[in-house]
């Protein structure tokens, strides 16, 4: 049996794949083999021996201690595209709200609670509703920072919504660049894309190289008077030089999932309380993504969506199945090999992937390796976390 610790409130949709004649699932559970969890920050979290992966059902993965768990040969996986129509809806509605005065106008009218007659209401709303225009985006340019699963559905519906859509991201994968319109125009540079954009919206992990990616440098690259998006991570942006470049009107306008006191009460921020992903499917898709790559490891040793582990997929070919880490250095599969070779164990298949320091393996074999040779492979210097499937 397989045991799976949650956190956090994970749609039954996901959960309930889980076999339950091979998988325990629970909050309680000790000497799990995965967690899977939203929101629920690891960092001072126990790590359990058992311990070999764990899905994050979202993008971001700040609330984990990747680098740790690298280390110890724990697999991290997140689910990237499962919450990317939901955030992308998202951005629709603050492209709207950032160039409309939709929310300051509702507002207005909510406030006319002392007004009983409709044909007053009428009148006085047609007399104040002036001071609620605004622009339409058809023709305005977007910039989108980082076209990956969300900033590729971003980029598109712009497009269609009548939109000019400049594109910046210096590590666009193939199968990225295969989902993008070719109406997008690449920009060599983030000075480029910001020089030119009516409204600029980020879609980029959170980490070290984008930590602070919009800073005071990058705002004096703004187009006078643009618009910042960011549903994406708080920490991309210095909220002191948003602040700075609002006061002095190279924004015009703030608009983030991300709240911070700083902001709050600034009639040119429009602050979401973190909605981006929070429809019920996204959530279901995250948690059925989360769920079918812990299934897929644990089961057959397959890693798909991992941060820290390279992309490794064999089909199974029969026999048995060796899977393990190692530092990713000269000569470790060799010595694996070999291991195998002198007890006379007929490999049928393999495939090695590195990520970085990392280094993952599977290989399958005719017969069922021995205790021995189980140990022999994981005294190996380098080798983490041998598994036999």
């Amino acid at each position: 049996m397989f045991r799976i610790r949650t956190y956090n409130q994970i749609s039954d949709k996901g959960l309930s794949r889980f076999p339950m004649d091979q998988y325990l699932v629970g909050p309680d559970l000790d000497d799990p083999q995965a967690f899977i969890l939203r929101s629920q920050k690891l960092h001072e979290e126990t790590v359990p021996d058992s311990l070999l992966a764990v899905a994050r059902a979202g993008a971001g993965v700040n609330n984990i201690p990747v680098d740790e768990y690298t280390r110890r040969g724990i697999v991290v996986f997140n689910t990237p595209g499962a919450n990317a129509n939901a955030v992308k809806e998202m951005v629709a509605a603050a492209l709207l709200l950032g160039s409309r005065r939709i929310f300051e106008g509702m507002n207005r009218v909510q406030e006319l609670t002392d007004v009983t007659d409709s044909g007053q209401l009428a009148q006085q709303l047609e007399k104040e509703k002036k001071q609620f225009g605004g622009s339409e985006i058809s023709g305005k340019t977007l910039g989108v920072v980082g076209l990956g699963a969300i900033g590729s559905m971003v980029a598109n519906m712009a497009l269609e919504l009548g939109m000019h859509v400049a594109g910046y991201d210096p590590a666009l994968s193939v199968e990225a660049a295969w989902r993008l319109s070719s109406q997008v125009e690449k920009m060599e540079s983030l000075d480029a894309l910001l020089k030119v954009s009516d409204f600029v919206t980020l879609h980029v992990p959170a980490i070290d190289q984008t930590r602070h990616m919009i800073n005071a440098s990058a705002m004096t690259r703004f187009k006078p008077g643009a618009r910042l998006l960011n549903f994406a991570r708080e920490e991309i942006v210095d909220v002191d030089a948003v602040i700075n470049a609002l006061d002095q009107g190279r924004l015009s306008a703030y608009i983030s999932d991300f709240p911070l006191p700083v902001l709050l009460g600034r009639k040119d921020c429009l602050l979401f309380p973190h909605l981006g992903a929070s429809t019920a499917e996204a959530e279901e898709n995250c948690s059925v993504m989360a769920a079918d790559q812990l299934m897929d490891f644990l089961e057959n040793g397959n890693i798909t969506n991992s941060v820290n582990y390279p992309r490794t997929r064999m089909t199974r070919s029969g026999g048995f199945r060796i899977t393990f880490a190692n530092e990713n250095v000269p000569r470790v599969l060799g010595k694996v090999l070999s291991v195998l070779a002198d007890q006379d164990v007929n490999v049928i298949d393999m495939v090695n992937k590195s990520l970085r320091d990392m280094a993952y393996n599977i290989i399958d074999v005719e017969t069922r390796p021995t205790e021995e040779i189980i140990q022999k492979i994981a005294g190996s210097d380098g080798v983490m976390h041998v598994r036999v499937l």
